[in-house]
């Protein structure tokens, strides 16, 4: 026997039995095919998904920091309203 001849491969039933496996094999294929499909679908929304969280992480980073900032204006303002009453305070204190 040559060492470059391939080994023949025998199958041990019914023409229906191999077809019926050739048929469960193809469905195997494009089940495999469906799968790798869906994981890229998934692929893609995973990578959708993670630049719109970091997109959002980023908004609520600015709107914290404008939070702190009008936190801020609004002590000022409550002050200054503050000391604007104490002076009219007492410029009735002084009339009366």
């Amino acid at each position: 026997m040559p060492a470059n001849t391939e080994p023949e491969l025998a199958f041990q039933g019914s023409p229906s039995e191999f077809m019926s496996l050739e048929e469960k094999i193809y469905r195997t294929i494009e089940l495999l095919k469906a799968a790798r499909e869906a994981k890229a679908a998934a692929d893609r929304d995973v990578t959708r998904l993670r630049q719109q969280l970091e997109e959002r992480e980023e908004e609520v980073e600015t709107m914290k920091a404008e939070l702190v900032a009008l936190k801020k204006d609004r002590e000022e303002v409550k002050s200054r309203v503050g000391k604007m009453l104490e002076q009219m305070d007492s410029i009735i204190a002084a009339e009366s």
